[in-house]
């Protein structure tokens, strides 16, 4: 017992140093929340000599077809009228493209001063615009590979899941983003959202609603020892789920957002799942069914390069969730996250990061389905990827060493200026990965409790669209060595 209670001890103060390390960080958020390619100033043959202003008079935007005016100037953080210090107008401009190529609305950003006279300029701003539509089909394979499919099962259809995902990035022009997937066969899912991000005058506030329905031939039921799923399944769905959320987000200026949400979500299942044989801490009671509420409040913070691949800046986010309300022997957990990410550009093309994160779960009586932590979605460490470590706590301390050593174009043959070419950067990394995973069940798996820690190489390829792939080589602690290929939005 004793033991235990030092681990959760520990655990508890490797979190808190990591909230306050994100407190620290929102302390510091700017009202002027301003930052983007070079832009080359001519030169000024006023004969004034800086220190000296120059006035904004006007803002001009061309390239866009589809994005209003007004959703490109909110994001510059600087309007007509303004007065700008000559010698920190480069600067400015570039953290103004940067802002604008952040909504991801666009492929290309150029901003330009135009020189009037000795006290006022204009800013040109040219965008090119990215494809906003993407109805992709859907085909999965239910089994490790093709063979296993074609031979074993026959090439069944029931092990495969097909269908459609659709999305549109800006429905409106007003970046309002609208998503549908509608899939069968092994797993059946249908869900749809809207996200509004300006939905008032002042461009400052907005919300999203999201509802979908799933059923699933196959769900994990417990963690085993060696950090890998346990698995039911029979002929029939074994799980039913369905959600409905809203949340609504405030946005005053750049840098800072804040989201406040709620939802409901209901998951059935077998009832064999939740006896004595299988998991009867599925959860927590001897229900088959359980519903529950969720409600929680974020806060991030960003002020990178780019938003989709950052090499420089600094963001994090810190969030309170609380679930269920812990009624006849129902879900109860109100938990706290936070993250800090740190990116400098070293020069010379050669880039140094680090991610501080944790969370931590209370009370740590927690039912299955509110253990997961490292190895769910995109909380992992790179060389433990493919390990389910469960818990209610875990911190992580995540560095990186790349430089780039390939950048070039290749033609596409296309009339479309904006697509006539695809570029491709190439970064080479070294890296390693630190994490701890606090679990108070008995027996834990064998990499809970106990510091956890990888190193590797690795190369990440950043293409059109900001699309990055991942290939990492790593060693983790079981002295397991594996290529990992992904585009999970990982550090």
């Amino acid at each position: 017992m004793k033991s235990a209670e030092h681990l959760s001890i520990v655990a508890g103060k490797l979190v808190l140093v990591l909230f306050l390390s994100c407190l620290y960080l929102f302390s510091f958020t700017q009202k002027n929340d301003i930052i983007i390619e070079d832009p080359v100033l001519p030169q000024v043959n006023s004969g004034i000599k800086a220190p000296g202003w120059l006035n904004l008079r006007n803002i001009v935007i061309t390239g866009n077809k589809k994005t209003k005016d007004y959703i490109i100037k909110r994001e510059m953080g600087i309007l007509p009228g303004d007065s700008v210090l000559i010698s920190t107008l480069t600067d400015r401009l570039k953290k103004i493209r940067q802002y604008i190529y952040n909504t991801t609305l666009f492929v290309t950003v150029k901003v330009e001063p135009i020189l009037l006279n000795a006290f006022e300029f204009d800013i040109i701003v040219t965008v090119k615009e990215r494809f906003y539509i993407f109805p992709l089909p859907q085909f999965q394979l239910v089994d490790r590979s093709f063979d296993e499919w074609l031979v074993k099962y026959k090439g069944s259809f029931s092990r495969v899941n097909y269908g459609i995902k659709f999305v549109h990035y800006n429905v409106s022009g007003r970046k309002d983003q609208f998503r549908l997937n509608l899939i069968n066969g092994y797993t059946r899912n249908i869900s749809a959202s809207y996200n509004a991000p300006y939905s008032n005058a002042k461009l400052t506030e907005g919300f999203y609603v999201d509802a979908g329905f799933s059923q699933s031939k196959e769900i994990a039921y417990k963690t085993n020892y060696d950090n890998s799923f346990g698995y039911f399944k029979n002929d029939g769905f074994v799980r039913d789920y369905w959600y409905i959320n809203g949340g609504y987000t405030i946005r005053k200026a750049i840098k800072k957002m804040q989201t406040i949400s709620v939802g409901y979500s209901h998951t059935q299942v077998s009832d064999t799942i939740i006896s004595n044989n299988f998991n009867p801490h599925y959860f927590n009671n001897n229900t088959p069914s359980q519903g529950f509420i969720d409600f929680a409040y974020t806060v991030k913070y960003t002020d990178v390069n780019n938003i989709l691949y950052p090499l420089e800046g600094i963001s994090g986010f810190i969030s309170l969730q609380k679930r269920g309300f812990g009624l006849t022997g129902g879900i109860n957990m109100f938990s706290i996250e936070g993250q800090y990410n740190k990116f400098i550009d070293l020069g010379k093309k050669w880039y140094t990061s680090m991610q501080f994160a944790g969370k931590i779960k209370l009370p740590f009586e927690q039912p299955f389905i509110n253990q997961r932590a490292l190895g769910d979605r995109n909380t992992f460490l790179r060389g433990l990827e493919y390990y389910t470590i469960d818990g209610v706590a875990f911190s992580t301390a995540k560095f990186n060493l790349k430089r780039e050593i390939l950048n070039f174009t290749i033609p596409t043959f296309f009339k479309s200026k904006t697509y006539n070419k695809i570029p491709f950067k190439f970064y080479a990394k070294a890296f390693t990965d630190f994490g701890y995973v606090y679990s108070k069940e008995k027996p834990a798996t064998r990499l809970n409790n106990k510091l956890l820690s990888t190193a590797g190489v690795g190369v990440d390829i950043l293409t059109l669209y900001d699309i990055h792939i991942r290939f990492d080589y790593s060693l983790n602690q079981l002295g397991k060595k594996q290529l990992a290929v992904n585009n999970r939005s990982g550090f």
